[in-house]
């Protein structure tokens, strides 16, 4: 099972559609994702939650969680969110930058157009690893 870490520092937002969105499109026996951050937020951004609604995941009940060794022991892999020097490092693991914008105190519409940049990106990066749940077809 390979792991991939979405990453930023409140684990509220954006970290947080990129592991949904790769953990609805991967191939569950290929790949999981998981989401966290340095400094995790109470909740995920309410907004994000509604956004996210539209696309048939529900992160109502998701919970930010802190970015820990122990966490990202077995990952291969970290996508940081574009958070600059403030994105979490960890030794050893690939790495990748999405430099996109904070949902936090964003109205909707600019929400859905980071969470439809990135399911673009998420898919980009399954085809690219051989992990999309129609990988016969990409």
């Amino acid at each position: 099972m390979r792991t991939f870490i979405f990453a930023c520092i409140h684990n509220a937002g954006r970290s947080q559609m990129s592991a949904a969105f790769f953990n609805q499109l991967s191939d569950p026996q290929l790949a999981r994702a998981i989401s966290a951050g340095t400094q995790p937020a109470e909740h995920v951004h309410p907004v994000v939650v509604d956004a996210m609604r539209e696309e048939g995941i529900d992160l109502s009940s998701a919970k930010p969680q802190k970015l820990t060794a122990a966490l990202a022991q077995n990952a291969e892999m970290l996508i940081t969110m574009g958070c600059g020097d403030e994105c979490p490092y960890v030794p050893g693991l690939r790495r990748d930058d999405w430099p996109l914008p904070d949902p936090k105190g964003q109205g909707i519409e600019a929400v859905r157009r980071t969470r439809d940049e990135i399911k673009e990106r998420v898919l980009r990066l399954l085809v690219q690893e051989q992990l999309s749940r129609n990988a016969a077809l990409a």
